[in-house]
């Protein structure tokens, strides 16, 4: 017997607990840190980090097997190129790190941090009349010619588009959509930003595809519609200036002369498709189920 307990306080000692003493102080600390840490994820989630960091846990799984395997070399050059991946990351990050530093010197920033249903904008789906909203809106200025370029939030927030633009926060109608695009108005130039059932903004700036495989024929609106259909997941419907034809932007492809039957079909796709909704909140009673 005395062999067995010598044989485990040898070996399996660092097994038996410390004995805890919890003081209240830590129990405070762990609320502090878990309340950042919650609304920290709630920053990545709404900014495109997510898609980097999904990026970075894939570098940082390949980069442990090499530490497992024992890969001499890989494990030389990480340790090498360790610095220069910590600018990098500081350059590829550094619009959202800006946006995060700006958060702190706004006095809303409070009020913010105390709702919890900021999820609900991003997962939120278009209804039916919205669909035909858009449809109408837009074979109505393909009738005319009147360039459009409309960008339709889905899962990847667009709140850093929506900045540059002019907030307009108003329902999606055909008559409202025309009136933006109409020739010689304030608003026309520019990407209407359209989340849910609303109109967020307009005279948005969107990113221009570089893609040399898009035809040379096509213009800038053509080019911002699939530069932001690149970098989100955002689907963006676009009307020609020159021809009147409609296409659609989509995971980097464009999608030309679409008729208003593939116009509907594309949009009813885009509003079935399946997310899961949070709408709690903490401290404004409690949501729907």
């Amino acid at each position: 017997m005395d062999a067995i307990r010598n044989f485990w306080t040898m070996h399996f000692s660092w097994l038996q607990l410390p004995t805890l003493s919890i003081r209240w102080t830590d129990i405070l600390e762990i609320i502090i840190l878990s309340f950042f840490i919650y609304h920290f994820l709630i920053w990545v989630r709404r900014t495109r980090t997510w898609v980097l960091l999904k990026g970075l846990l894939v570098l940082v799984f390949f980069v442990s097997l090499a530490y497992i395997f024992e890969m001499d070399t890989i494990k030389f050059l990480i340790t090498r190129g360790m610095d220069v991946a910590m600018v990098a990351a500081v350059i590829v990050f550094q619009p959202e790190l800006r946006r995060a530093l700006e958060q702190l010197g706004e006095q809303k920033l409070l009020s913010n941090l105390m709702s919890f249903d900021g999820l609900k904008d991003i997962q939120e789906r278009f209804s039916d009349k919205t669909v035909d909203e858009l449809v109408k809106g837009t074979m109505a200025m393909a009738r005319v010619k009147t360039g459009a370029l409309i960008v339709i939030e889905k899962n990847t927030p667009l709140t850093e588009y929506e900045r540059t633009g002019i907030q307009v926060d108003a329902i999606v109608s055909s008559q409202l959509l025309i009136n933006i695009f109409e020739h010689n108005t304030p608003l026309h130039d520019g990407a209407v930003i359209v989340r849910g059932n609303r109109v967020t903004s307009a005279t948005c700036y969107l990113p221009l595809s570089d893609n040399m495989e898009l035809s040379k024929e096509l213009g800038t609106r053509h080019r911002a519609g699939v530069g932001i259909s690149e970098v989100t997941d955002s689907m963006t419907i676009i009307v020609s200036e020159e021809t009147g034809k409609v296409s659609i932007a989509e995971n980097g492809r464009l999608l030309r002369a679409v008729t208003e039957e593939e116009l509907w079909q594309h949009l009813t796709v885009t509003q079935d498709k399946s997310v899961e909704s949070q709408k709690f909140k903490l401290w404004k009673g409690k949501g729907k189920g």
